[in-house]
């Protein structure tokens, strides 16, 4: 029983003693407050990945043909762009983009290959993932593949 009061007595002065600074927000420091807003506001700053032009049409290609064509894109976010992956809606196209981050402001390249297989009006689509805050993003190909001579498709 002594021991039970006695433990009692020794929690309930555990207690009373640990709150006796009840005035914990005076310990911050307002230089670590500005800090930590300002890493919580670039947190949320993206890169934007902007397109000259979302869409190209190569027009008519001879079937089997090879094609190429140059998407340039700018960095008009205030974070540097990275790219992650581009892949194509099939195996016919080949995109090949930068592995190197795109600083704010600056131009990149992302080359496009097609090699000219289908028949009639085809459309392809790129996809770019990066860390933008949409984390994706699309540009497309098109072109008419004629049927090779002496084919009756």
């Amino acid at each position: 029983m002594k021991k039970g009061l006695l433990m009692i007595a020794a929690v309930g002065a555990l207690l009373f003693s640990s709150c006796k600074d009840n005035n914990a927000s005076d310990k911050v420091k307002a230089e670590n407050v500005e800090t930590a807003a300002e890493r919580d506001a670039e947190a949320t700053v993206y890169p934007e990945i902007t397109f000259e032009e979302s869409e190209y049409d190569f027009g008519n290609i001879p079937k089997g043909k090879s094609v190429e064509h140059v998407f340039k894109f700018t960095n008009t976010g205030r974070a540097p762009l990275v790219i992650t992956n581009a892949t194509s809606s099939c195996g016919c196209t080949v995109p090949d983009a930068p592995k190197e981050p795109i600083a704010p402001g600056e131009t990149g390249e992302m080359t496009v290959k097609y090699n000219g297989s289908g028949n009639g009006q085809v459309t392809k689509t790129v996809t770019v993932s990066a860390n933008t805050e949409a984390g994706k993003e699309q540009v497309q190909i098109k072109a008419f593949v004629e049927a090779a001579e002496g084919t009756n498709s």
